[in-house]
């Protein structure tokens, strides 16, 4: 299992599959960032000119990534060399709710 310590300042890329209340897909996307914060509400990472994104602190989801480009559908960067990768899949109700979970990740679910 991982410890606080070892994904504190690394890079974490994060797969998301969206479903709708009916499990049909709705959305997929990617995020990266740095992870700035880890405590037993979630683990925090810092994104480049976007908010914050928060996912549950659950060491078991998040796995060494393999060395290489990872490209992002949605927008097209490339991430090179992450540290970490962590795929998750969620249920919204609706597509107000995927664009706050877009932008903030699970942080209103947490706590």
């Amino acid at each position: 299992m991982k410890e606080i310590d070892s994904v504190l300042n690394k890079t974490l890329l994060i797969g998301v599959t969206v479903l709708d209340n009916e499990e049909q897909l709705v959305e997929q996307f990617q995020t990266y960032g740095i992870v700035i914060f880890v405590d037993s509400d979630g683990i925090t990472i810092k994104r480049k000119n976007m908010p914050n994104f928060v996912i549950p602190p659950d060491f078991n989801n998040i796995f060494d990534a393999e060395p290489g480009d990872y490209n992002l559908r949605e927008t097209g960067e490339t991430v090179s060399d992450p540290d970490f990768i962590s795929t998750w899949t969620v249920n919204c109700a609706s597509r107000d709710e995927v664009g706050n979970f877009k932008e903030h990740g699970f942080s209103r679910w947490l706590k």
